[in-house]
């Protein structure tokens, strides 16, 4: 059996690889192996996602996919869950999750019989789990909105708050030459994150080029 590491954070500003360390200590703690990792910057209520289907078109029979959260593979509705499980079912593929103790048991057993009570309970804890996944997606979701609402009607509604330390961090390595590959490895955050600071930076000096060229 064959494991892949998928990580997974919601936006762009996110750090994906934030719980690379903790699987991989949980995968020494179960001695499996880790084959390969799959990280991406996704909603987990979308089912279309690129690095988790190029996982699934490349694990074969009997391999797994090692999460740190069952909210990491899935945000999904009902129906989209159905069919992310239905692909996951048919390419005989296990999930083994952190917060699903049933996952890695069953990947330890040895016992026909046991498998196969364990594969019965695993499946029933993973539509529980993912609809719990849903549940706590839609109604932050709610949360959100109301809270946005609110803050509109009485006027103080200002956005979502910048990072100012994140900013300088990557401010101060720009000004020093470094590359976006090295500046994400560095601070941990996103292309789309270092490509806003670098516009910012570059806005005085075309505010100066302009009134210099009047």
């Amino acid at each position: 059996m064959r494991v892949y590491g998928y990580l997974r954070a919601s936006t762009k500003d996110q750090d994906a690889n934030r719980a690379k360390s903790t699987l991989i200590d949980f995968a020494e703690n179960l001695q499996i192996r880790i084959s390969g990792w799959f990280i991406e910057n996704e909603s987990g209520a979308k089912l279309n996602r690129p690095e988790l289907f190029r996982l699934l078109e490349m694990a074969e029979p009997d391999d797994a996919i090692l999460i740190e959260q069952i909210d990491r593979i899935t945000r999904l509705s009902e129906s989209d869950w159905q069919k992310l499980k239905s692909i996951i079912i048919d390419n005989k593929l296990k999930i083994i999750s952190m917060d699903l103790p049933t996952s890695y048991n069953f990947a330890k057993s040895t016992d026909e019989f046991q498998k196969r009570i364990l594969d019965a309970i695993n499946s029933m804890m993973l539509d529980i789990l993912a609809a719990t996944a849903r549940k706590d997606y839609v109604d932050r979701r709610r949360r959100q909105s109301e809270g946005v609402q609110k803050a509109k009607s009485l006027g103080k509604y200002k956005g979502r708050p910048e990072d100012i330390e994140l900013q300088g961090k990557i401010e101060s390595l720009l000004i020093d030459g470094k590359s976006y590959n090295y500046i994400q490895n560095m601070v941990g955050c996103s292309r789309h994150t270092i490509s806003k600071v670098s516009k910012k930076l570059k806005e005085p000096w075309e505010s100066e080029n302009t009134k210099s060229n009047i």
